[in-house]
């Protein structure tokens, strides 16, 4: 709005008849008054102030850059601004950008943190500690093998489709043209992985085919029936209907003569030229550098110093605790060993699944409940609620048995749990509890939406996810709803415990494959000698980590370390203690290095002994 500027004119008129005008000398003189002294100069910022002011810069700048450099992601937390972009993975675009943070590496280390708050200096350690990693990691050189059954560009792009917010003309236009440069995207993968081929960079063989077969699968989709087809099913009434008409057949067309030939000639990339060149090792021992591989694996995934013979030593340990607690329900429940009790639960077809409706209703029914105990566990609680919806029938044979997909920062898009619904009566249905506590509240919808929530904390920590911090609170979730009276039917605590046992046993078979030279079959072996997993989830689960090293660690080292946590702060502050406040001190910085959080607990410890 414009401002107008009104000027006061004062005029002195004589009016005709009237007295004669005073003259000037007549005007007493004012009273003579003492000049306001000088308004004192501001004072110069102090040293600290101005290396608080860089560092924030700093921060606001290179999380700029991230948005710019990953539009996916900027996509998925609800910024618009790169809507019509993929991100650029050519080796001259990788390149630049680990030369640019080199650069930022280097403007963080020129500026010390001393006297600056306690969060400023989170701030630093985290951006320096992440930045000094991936620098290292470098030199393995992971981009090169760019895809598997589980992550790759054909799997993301169709991916992003579900978190991308359709309300105006310009939302399909920028999506439109997303979807023209498919092909572009295709072509810098295959850019990539034959460069792999040339160093013996290839991810197993028997990953690949599954590969193949998830882009045939939406290669040959009708453009309609395609995942990319999903926004057009209904538009906003909000767009007139003649634009309705004209982005609809746009998108349709964009499907049909860009996306769709792309994932056919991408098939055919793979039919004809890169499976041929997988490679037969499953373990990262038979990659090149491939014991210096997993270590580094290992700690960015744990965020720990662990080796993979302590982890695998660990997950031993876990695993025989698990089974003596087991053993112990199977008394409860009339059997007389726990190995009947397995068998049992295999061959009762009254534990499995009855639908796909009958399992997204078993999580509905568990989140319900734990919704109402939430206030007995936090005091600080997420505002937004989240929702229950399946698997993508694309991605849903590889899938693991659910997910959690965050929603945006201003509830715009609710966050979600995805429900594998694939094969659903070969799926038990007792271990629905625990999953829906791990991945929904007070898991991972719990955790992340407080996250985001954290206004005084900047983008970049209130959107961190360190997997072992993550992902260690969702195993530990699980058992909360124990604490709080659930899990009321004994074959729900046996699926409970069977729940923890797959994440024992991922320390196990994670460091047997990759540490270990264990096969396939050995790994598939030790899951039915100590497991009832079903027989769908135990070969994802698998091949799931042969396909992504390391990260399976991720889920029982953080439990472990944050049980740790609590036990200790009980130990320290007895009667005083609140797990209310304990789990909210765990929360209430985001996500964190175990390293990390450890220190914060044992400062949040000496602050409440000491008051």
């Amino acid at each position: 709005m414009n401002k107008r500027i009104l000027v006061s004119l004062v005029v002195s008129a004589a009016c005709a008849g009237g007295p004669p005008p005073i003259a000037p000398a007549a005007i007493p003189a004012p009273a003579a008054t003492a000049a306001p002294p000088p308004a004192p100069a501001p004072a110069a910022p102090s040293d600290v102030e101005v290396r608080a002011r860089q560092l924030e810069a700093l921060v606001a700048e290179q999380w700029e850059y991230t948005l710019q450099r990953s539009p996916e992601m900027a996509s998925s937390i609800g910024d618009k601004r790169y809507n019509d972009k993929w991100s650029d993975r050519s080796p001259e675009a990788i390149a630049a950008d680990l030369a640019m943070a080199g650069k930022f590496l280097a403007r963080y280390e020129a500026i010390s943190t001393t006297g600056l708050s306690a969060q400023q200096q989170l701030d630093h350690r985290i951006s320096v500690r992440q930045l000094r990693e991936r620098l290292g990691n470098a030199k393995f050189e992971e981009w090169l093998m760019p895809i598997n059954q589980f992550g790759g560009a054909h799997l993301r792009m169709p991916q992003l489709v579900a978190q991308l917010q359709f309300h105006t003309v310009k939302d399909y236009e920028d999506y439109i043209t997303r979807l023209e440069h498919i092909p572009g995207v295709f072509e810098q993968q295959i850019v990539l992985m034959q460069q792999g081929v040339a160093k013996q960079l290839v991810p197993p063989r028997l990953l690949l085919e599954q590969v193949l077969t998830q882009v045939q699968a939406i290669a040959k989709a009708k453009p309609a029936d395609s995942p990319f087809a999903a926004p057009i099913k209904k538009l906003p009434d909000a767009i007139v209907p003649a634009d309705q008409e004209r982005l609809r057949a746009a998108v349709l067309a964009a499907i049909k003569d860009k996306a769709l030939p792309a994932y056919a000639a991408f098939a055919t990339y793979l039919r004809t030229s890169y499976i041929a060149k997988g490679r037969a090792g499953l373990g990262y021992t038979s990659l090149p550098d491939g014991a210096a591989r997993y270590a580094a694996r290992i700690k960015e995934m744990t965020t720990t110093e662990l080796t993979a013979d302590e982890i695998h030593a660990i997950g031993l340990q876990e695993v025989e605790r698990i089974e003596g607690e087991q053993a112990e329900i199977a008394k409860q429940l009339g059997f007389a060993s726990l190995a009947a009790l397995r068998a049992h639960v295999r061959g009762d077809p009254k534990l499995h699944a009855k639908s796909r409706e009958d399992i997204l209703a078993h999580y509905q029914t568990y989140t319900d409940l734990m919704y109402a105990k939430l206030p007995a566990l936090f005091g600080h609680l997420p505002k937004a609620k989240m929702i229950i919806k399946p698997v993508e029938s694309f991605r849903e044979k590889q899938a693991a048995g659910a997910n959690y997909n965050a929603g945006t920062e201003d509830g715009s898009r609710p966050g979600a749990v995805q429900v594998n619904t694939y094969e659903p009566t070969k799926r038990l249905a007792f271990d629905a509890e625990s999953i829906a506590y791990h991945e929904g509240v007070p898991g991972h919808h719990l955790q992340i939406t407080i996250q985001q929530e954290l206004a005084h904390l900047p983008p970049f920590r209130r959107h961190a996810r360190f997997v072992a911090f993550s992902e260690g609170w969702g195993l530990y979730a699980e058992r909360l709803g124990k604490e709080v009276g659930l899990y009321t039917d004994p074959y729900n605590d046996y699926g409970r415990l069977q729940s923890e046992m797959l994440r024992a046993i991922r320390l196990v078979v994670d460091t047997g494959i990759h540490a270990k030279q264990w096969s396939r079959s050995q790994v598939v072996k030790y899951f039915h000698d100590h497991s009832t997993t079903d027989e769908p989830s135990v070969q994802a689960e698998t091949d799931r980590y042969i396909a992504n090293p390391g990260q399976a660690l991720a889920y029982k080292i953080g439990q472990l370390t944050i049980s740790r946590l609590r036990k200790r702060a009980q130990d320290v502050l007895g009667a005083t203690f609140d797990v209310r406040a304990f789990h909210d001190e765990v929360l209430g910085a985001g996500a964190l290095p175990l390293d990390i959080l450890e220190q914060r607990i044992d400062e949040w410890l000496a602050r409440s002994k000491s008051s």
